[in-house]
């Protein structure tokens, strides 16, 4: 048995005590003990157990556990703050979320509307659990997930719009041309902003053009050649961060080993500016 499955075994029961008590604390302290945190790694696999479980247990219990949620989630930055092993139940809350909107349609709006406000968080590892909640979704609900993200981009807001970029750059949701073509449609909206924008000295910029320094490599190895033109056309831009996050993808090694000759001529293409 993995260690996943026996969180998940381990939460079940944990749920349905705090359900029935409407109280979380045996919940609370358990996902406290298993954080990781304080420390470079807070428990990925236990998180996603948590949603797992959450997830299973939604049909039968959807309104309580959506409420222990948001219990969770209302654990800001100014109690629970970076590194704090209270930001694990925030972040295990977001993903929890998307969790239930993933398995009851009728929450699924409510469910996106909550993971664009965390979107703004100032912790990156509760934006992080954004970014997984919307996999969750995508994997559920893609094509109304999808369709949602499109006004995401127009918020002109730099973290909202690396929630996108980091939501859908995951192999596993890349299965199929529609996914895939949308993927680098929104990935093409946001580097337009991007290269419209004269504001590019906030955290929150820098955010966003980091998460873009790997996020194209994960659309162009699951299409190379849709994937590779948009790289292409990239390469031209004498934008200076745009040329900065072609580079970037190109050191990756998901491109490096599969596509050694795409990369080498790109990388001799990348406008100087």
């Amino acid at each position: 048995m993995g260690r996943t499955e026996v969180y998940r075994q381990e939460l079940a029961p944990l749920l349905r005590e705090s359900i029935r008590s409407a109280h979380a604390e045996l919940l609370g302290d358990y996902l406290l003990a298993g954080s990781n945190l304080p420390g470079p790694r807070g428990n990925l696999e236990l998180a996603g157990a948590f949603a797992q479980a959450v997830g299973q247990q939604a049909t039968q219990a959807g309104e309580p556990l959506w409420a222990l949620c948001l219990q969770l989630v209302a654990l800001g930055a100014d109690v629970a703050d970076m590194n704090d092993p209270r930001e694990f139940l925030s972040f295990c809350g977001t993903r929890g979320l998307a969790a239930i909107g993933a398995a009851l349609p009728d929450r699924f709006a409510q469910a996106l509307d909550r993971l664009h406000a965390l979107a703004r968080d100032p912790r990156w590892r509760v934006r992080e659990g954004v970014a997984m909640g919307l996999q969750d979704l995508i994997e559920a609900h893609g094509p109304q997930t999808l369709r949602a993200l499109e006004s995401w981009v127009q918020d002109k807001d730099w973290l909202v719009m690396r929630a996108v970029v980091a939501g859908v750059a995951e192999p596993r949701l890349l299965h199929d041309a529609t996914t895939v073509t949308t993927a680098l449609e929104l990935h093409r909206r946001v580097l337009g902003r991007l290269r419209t924008s004269a504001e590019r000295r906030s955290e929150q910029f820098r955010s966003l053009r980091q998460a873009l320094g790997y996020s194209i490599s994960v659309l162009v190895q699951a299409a190379p050649d849709p994937g590779f033109t948009f790289l292409g056309e990239l390469a031209r831009s004498p934008d200076a961060d745009v040329a900065w996050i072609v580079r970037e993808n190109l050191k990756k090694n998901r491109l490096t080993k599969r596509f050694p000759a795409q990369v080498a001529e790109l990388e001799n293409g990348i406008s100087t500016g």
